[in-house]
């Protein structure tokens, strides 16, 4: 990177550890709250052993809770320290407070911190941490890159399917999906973020259905216009989001950069069965 500019997110961007370490991102970790142990965000507990735990905690949910002031400012001191300047990218204000929280530890710490609210969430967030990434590699100015995140937020989509709105229901992040609630049974609901919340885009029958939805919007939205980046989330439906991946990279003739699986924050809202669609364009 060219530019004294380091980006820092939380761990709900569900990039990659292999790309987090290759661009020096910094994570700060949200929390999992389990009746009997609380545990940092993709820190100590993965994907894999989140979901193990949630399905022997039985009707006892897990809930999360956001990093303090003093874990955001034990993040900024070193790096404006080292003569960084520091643009930080959060989870939608609409879904969480994380993002208030860095904005208050950032006025303690120095006015070279810019703290963005994606108003998104899992790789929507991270696609966007990626692009300002790339900017930085372009040899783009701190204001420059500010400024260009308030466009790209607009260009950002995710869409996602769950098997059941009873995670988002009792997180209390159900929004305008609440409009489906009591709809008939075995439905997967499609929703997107719409400005930082949840709205419901379609109701399937079926992941097959789910899958052919996301991509059928995704080709609405592009128009003529490619995409730049593509990834895809899934909570424990590794199958179907590979089928996903290979449905959209037959379709547009794109390769699509991110496979992963969502981090246990975002897990306790959707639960196993969440499959996910991010793309900027």
């Amino acid at each position: 990177m060219t530019n004294k500019i380091k980006i820092v997110t939380d761990s709900t961007s569900d990039l990659p550890l292999e790309y987090i370490n290759e661009h020096k991102i910094k994570v700060i970790p949200l929390y999992v709250n389990f009746p009997d142990a609380t545990y940092k965000d993709g820190v100590d507990l993965t994907p894999k052993d989140f979901y193990t735990l949630l399905k022997n905690s039985k009707d006892t949910l897990p809930k999360t809770s956001t990093p303090t002031r003093q874990d955001f400012m034990d993040t900024y001191k070193p790096l404006i320290e080292e003569g960084f300047e520091i643009i930080s990218i959060h989870i939608s204000s609409g879904l969480s407070s994380t993002f208030s929280i860095a904005q208050a530890a950032a006025k303690t710490v120095s006015d070279r911190i810019h703290v963005f609210d994606s108003k998104s969430i899992s790789l929507g967030i991270g696609l966007q941490v990626m692009e300002a990434v790339d900017m930085i590699k372009q040899g783009l100015h701190f204001q420059e890159i500010s400024d260009s995140l308030l466009h790209l937020r607009q260009r950002t989509e995710v869409l996602f399917s769950i098997d059941t709105l009873e995670y988002l229901q009792k997180g209390g992040r159900i929004g305008k999906v609440s409009s489906l609630v009591g709809s008939i049974l075995n439905i997967k609901p499609v929703i997107r973020v719409e400005d930082g919340i949840y709205v419901p885009l379609d109701k399937v029958r079926n992941q097959k259905q789910a899958i052919k939805k996301k991509v059928d919007y995704m080709a609405k939205v592009l128009g003529d216009l490619p995409p730049r980046y593509v990834a895809v989330a899934h909570g424990a439906a590794e199958e179907a989001a590979y089928c996903l991946k290979e449905l959209v990279e037959s379709t547009f003739g794109i390769k699509v950069e991110v496979l992963q699986e969502t981090g246990p924050v975002i897990g306790v809202h959707t639960g196993p069965g969440t499959l996910g669609l991010a793309f900027t364009y």
